[in-house]
């Protein structure tokens, strides 16, 4: 607890200097390139259109719910985009920035939050895109739309805790970055992101709890609840219990482990 304690008076103490270096990150993607922040956009809707044609044009895959396969799809997909972004940028940002690990002043617990907010960026973005083609295909804003701010914050604890981990221990293990990546394509497909979970579990029952038991389970279904059926987070109680308990206490073993890593950074980077 005093871990969680501590990152949160830093946090309150540095505010502003992670605001500015967040904003910093964020328009350092793009520097050099000819097109920009376009790049922000390009990659994940195209991988959008892949899936697109493959499930829906292909397979003539149907959604579990009364709407185009597009638009149960993209309420799946973009906090997929979130969480692998940003624990990809999390985990080599203590190579990233050597230069202010190597600062005795500078708090390096900061880094991973200043590589989530400039993510969050990216994001929101995303989730904006994602209001407008609802409203564009004729849904009408509902309540629940609001609970995407809630999902968004329930995957930063996530993401930040598994952050926490993968960024100290790649300063030590540079393949840390390569077993992440390979993790992030084999893990998309353990979540119902582009299938509907019922495939499986009409047969074999015993495939819900195990789907269940990943935290993205809840992410990509809360934003799903929240955009298409307009249900509520707390209707869900035990799934929202289990996943705070698991991301807490993923926070918790990542902090745990980077700052008893932390005195031996300096000295490897």
């Amino acid at each position: 607890m005093h871990l969680s304690l501590r990152l949160l008076r830093e946090l309150i103490s540095g505010r502003k200097l992670i605001w500015e270096l967040a904003k910093a990150d964020f328009r350092k993607r793009f520097v050099g390139s000819y097109f920009g922040i376009v790049w922000m956009f390009i990659q994940p809707v195209a991988t959008v259109l892949v899936y697109f044609f493959v499930f829906q044009i292909g397979m003539k895959s149907t959604p579990p719910v009364p709407a185009p396969y597009v638009i149960w799809l993209i309420p799946g997909i973009i906090p997929w985009f979130f969480f692998s972004d940003a624990i990809n940028s999390m985990t080599g940002s203590m190579s990233e920035y050597s230069y202010l690990v190597k600062k005795m002043a500078f708090p390096v617990e900061l880094l991973p939050v200043i590589k989530l907010l400039s993510c969050l960026f990216v994001h929101f973005c995303f989730v904006a895109i994602m209001l407008c083609v609802f409203l564009i295909s004729g849904f009408m804003p509902m309540a629940s739309w609001i609970q995407i701010f809630y999902y968004s914050f329930a995957a930063g604890v996530l993401v930040l805790g598994l952050g926490y981990l993968t960024s100290a221990i790649n300063v030590f293990f540079k393949d840390m970055t390569q077993i992440v990546g390979i993790a992030l394509q084999f893990g998309m497909w353990l979540v119902p992101i582009m299938y509907w979970e019922g495939m499986f579990t009409a047969d074999h029952p015993w495939m819900e709890t195990l789907f269940k038991l990943n935290p993205l389970y809840y992410i990509v279904t809360g934003y799903r609840d929240s955009m298409l059926m307009g249900n509520f987070f707390f209707e869900r109680p035990l799934n929202t219990l289990y996943f705070w308990c698991f991301s807490i206490g993923m926070l918790y073993i990542g902090l745990k482990i980077f700052t008893r890593l932390r005195p031996h950074f300096s000295d490897v980077l």
